[in-house]
């Protein structure tokens, strides 16, 4: 590739692939392109049988000799997401930067898994959590269980799923009291619902999004 009739220049930092036009970099521009904080130490690795050179954040490398050049960061601290490897220069990482690694839903939890007998760790947004222990962290999204309170003919009631149907409402409606005389029908309606269905009427065999303090009226009828 080049860019401005000059050869792109590729470089590997933690075996992630970059480029450049310009022929040198300091140790701080390096840095600065992986996302890695400069007062952690960043190294080039040389021909087999010989140390790794320190580059400092001053220093300026030539990224234009023969070889690609390979540089690395011996203190880093690996951690999955989901089963996807990540790699981070700090100790300590929140909860909502593993969200935002992760491409987590703001409406899912996120644990740090622990060996079984153990329980998993819910780990809110604004939690650190230490990636230096011993071992690699994994960490794991699991939806929220859904509950909201609706209320059906004035009567409080647990919903535990994301939609409710016509069926469903006349089914809580009957729980409460007993209609006297013979019924064909009900006159489903609803309001303060979600944007998707805010208020409105709910005919036989449909269903409609629900929402917490969402309220439904079940009006018995004796015509179908």
């Amino acid at each position: 590739m080049k860019q401005d009739n000059k050869e792109a220049l590729l470089f590997f930092i933690d075996g992630k692939q970059f480029e450049t036009i310009e022929q040198y970099l300091t140790g701080a521009a390096l840095k600065k392109l992986a996302g890695i904080p400069e007062d952690i130490k960043l190294y080039l690795a040389v021909q087999e049988g010989y140390e790794p050179e320190l580059i400092e954040n001053d220093k300026e490398v030539d990224l234009a000799r023969k070889d690609v050049e390979h540089f690395f960061v011996e203190d880093k601290l690996k951690f999955t997401i989901n089963g996807e490897p990540f790699i981070s220069y700090v100790q300590y990482i929140k909860g909502s930067h593993i969200r935002k690694l992760g491409n987590i839903p703001a409406d899912d939890d996120i644990f740090l898994t622990n060996v079984p007998p153990y329980k998993d760790d819910l780990i809110k947004d604004d939690e650190e959590v230490d990636l230096a222990r011993p071992g690699r962290e994994h960490f794991i999204s699991k939806e929220k269980p859904f509950e909201v309170t609706i209320s059906v003919n004035g009567r409080d009631k647990q919903w535990k799923e994301k939609t409710i149907s016509y069926e469903q409402v006349v089914a809580i409606a009957r729980e409460g009291k007993p209609v006297q005389g013979p019924v064909k029908y009900y006159l489903v309606t609803y309001f303060d619902g979600p944007p998707q269905n805010p208020k409105g009427e709910l005919a036989k065999g449909t269903s409609v999004f629900v929402t917490n303090h969402m309220m439904f009226n079940a009006a018995p009828s004796d015509k179908s």
